[in-house]
C-alpha cells in the first residue's frame, strides 16, 4: 500500500513575515486616521491634507520598480530590512515636524520604505513556498494586514487622545519591532519550476519580460491587482462614506459612525475568510476562484448605490469581503507561480497595478459622482471587475492537482493563445 503523502509544512519565514505585516499594518492603522487632521494643523486646506496620503502612495508607485533590482543587487531581505527602517525614521521625524512641507517630504521617503518592504516582503513569501502552499502562504501574510488594519485605528483613537503627534511615534516603534523580526528570517532558498516542492539553492532561470507580459495568467493578476487598487482601496474606501452621509443620515456624527461599523463588519468577515480563501485557492487551482471572486465582486460592488439603510448595506459590504478575502491570495500565488523564486521584479510590476489603481481610483470615482452621481461610480467599479472576470476566464491556469494526490505543481508558462 502506498503512503499517503505527508502534508507540506508552512516555512517558518511565512510566520515571520505575518508578524512583520501585522506590525506593520498595526501601527499604519494606528496613524492613518490623524493623517488629515494633524496637516491641518498647519494651515492648509483638505487639498493639501489629503495629499499627505496621495504622495504615500504616489512614491510606492514610482520606487516600485527600483526595488527589484535593488532586491536582486542587495538581497530581498537587507531591502525589507531597511524599507521599513526608512518607514520608522521618516515617521518619527513626521512626528516631529513643524511644517507642512516637512511633513509632506517625510510620508514620501516613507512611501519609498513602504514601496522596499512591501515587494521584497511579498517576493520572498512567494519565493520560500512551493506552489501547492502559495495560496495559504499569501492568506496568511494578507491576515497580519487585516488584523493590523482593524485594530490599529481603535488604539489610534486612544494614542491620539493623548497628542495628534503621538500616534506617529507609536507608528515607528511597531515597525522597530518589525524591523527586529525581520532579522530573524532565513536566507531564502530558491525553488525551480520543474521541482516546486524541493528547495535549492540554484536560482532558477526567470522569465524574460516579453514571455511575462504575453503571460495570461499573469495579465489576469495584474488587471485583477490594478482593480483591487481602484474598487477596494480607492471607490470602496472614499465613496462608501459619503453615500452613507448623503442617502442614510443627516447627522455627520451619526454616518461617520454606522459607516465605521459597517466596514468593520466587513473587514471582520475578510479576516476570517482570507485563511479559508486561500486554501481553497491551493485545492482547486488559481483560475475557478479568481473568476468566482471577480463577479461577485462585481456583483456586490453594484448593489452598494441600491442600499438605502445601513444594515442592508453591511450585509453587502461583509457579502463583498468574501471576495476580496479571495482576492488577497489567489493573484498574489499566480504570480509566485508564473515567476517561481525569482519573483522581485514581477511582485514589482504587480504592486504598482494596484498602487495605481489606489491613487486614480479615488479621483475618477469622485469626479464621477460629483458630475453623474454615487450610481454611475460604483458601475463603473462593476464593470471594471466584469473586465477582470474576462481576463481571468483567458488563464490556461497551469496551476494543476496531479490526480488522487492533492497536491499542486507548476506545469508550465502558461502563455496565452493568440
Amino acid at each position: 500500500m502506498t503512503p499517503k503523502p505527508r502534508a507540506p509544512s508552512m516555512p517558518v519565514s511565512v510566520w515571520i513575515l505575518a508578524g512583520i505585516s501585522l506590525s506593520v499594518a498595526l501601527g499604519f492603522g494606528i496613524v492613518a486616521p490623524v493623517l488629515p487632521t494633524f496637516a491641518r494643523e498647519f494651515g492648509v486646506g483638505n487639498f493639501a491634507a489629503s495629499a499627505v496620503i496621495s504622495v504615500f502612495a504616489a512614491m510606492r508607485l514610482i520606487f516600485s520598480p527600483v526595488v527589484g533590482r535593488l532586491g536582486d543587487r542587495l538581497g530581498e531581505r537587507t531591502v525589507l530590512i531597511v524599507g521599513i527602517i526608512i518607514v520608522a525614521v521618516s515617521s518619527a521625524l513626521a512626528g516631529l515636524s513643524h511644517s507642512y512641507v516637512q511633513l509632506l517630504t517625510l510620508r514620501g521617503a516613507g512611501g519609498i520604505g513602504s514601496a522596499m518592504f512591501s515587494v521584497s516582503g511579498m517576493s520572498i513569501l512567494l519565493g520560500s513556498v512551493s506552489s501547492e502552499l502559495r495560496g495559504r502562504a499569501s492568506a496568511l501574510y494578507q491576515g497580519g494586514f487585516l488584523l493590523g488594519a482593524i485594530a490599529g485605528p481603535g488604539l489610534g483613537g486612544l494614542v491620539s487622545g493623548i497628542s495628534l503627534r503621538a500616534p506617529f511615534f507609536v507608528y515607528a516603534g511597531t515597525l522597530v519591532i518589525a524591523a527586529i523580526v525581520g532579522l530573524f528570517l532565513p536566507s531564502p532558498r530558491r525553488r525551480t519550476m520543474a521541482s516546486p516542492t524541493q528547495e535549492t539553492d540554484v536560482a532558477e532561470t526567470p522569465l524574460t519580460w516579453g514571455e511575462l507580459l504575453r503571460n495570461a495568467d499573469y495579465q489576469a493578476a495584474c488587471v485583477t491587482s490594478f482593480c483591487v487598487g481602484w474598487v477596494n482601496h480607492g471607490v470602496r474606501a472614499s465613496l462608501v462614506p459619503l453615500l452613507v452621509a448623503a442617502t442614510m443620515y443627516d447627522v455627520p456624527e451619526q454616518a461617520a459612525r454606522w459607516t465605521s461599523i459597517a466596514m468593520a463588519v466587513g473587514a471582520g468577515v475578510q479576516a476570517v475568510a482570507v485563511m479559508p480563501a486561500g486554501s481553497v485557492v491551493d485545492r482547486v487551482g488559481r483560475r475557478p476562484p479568481m473568476i468566482v471572486a471577480t463577479l461577485a465582486g462585481a456583483v456586490g460592488i453594484a448593489a452598494i448605490p441600491l442600499c438605502h439603510s445601513i444594515i442592508p448595506l453591511t450585509c453587502v459590504l461583509a457579502f463583498y469581503a468574501l471576495s476580496s478575502a479571495a482576492l488577497g491570495s489567489a493573484p498574489a500565488a499566480v504570480v509566485g507561480d508564473v515567476a517561481g523564486g525569482r519573483s522581485t521584479r514581477a511582485v514589482a510590476v504587480f504592486s504598482m497595478c494596484s498602487d495605481f489603481g489606489s491613487i486614480v481610483g479615488p479621483l475618477a470615482a469622485g469626479k464621477i459622482a460629483d458630475s453623474f452621481g454615487f450610481t454611475p461610480a460604483f458601475t463603473l467599479a462593476a464593470i471594471m471587475w466584469l473586465a477582470a472576470t474576462a481576463m481571468c476566464f483567458r488563464m490556461p491556469d497551469a496551476y494543476r492537482r496531479p490526480g488522487g494526490t492533492g497536491r499542486g505543481e507548476w506545469s508550465g508558462r502558461g502563455e496565452s493563445a493568440q
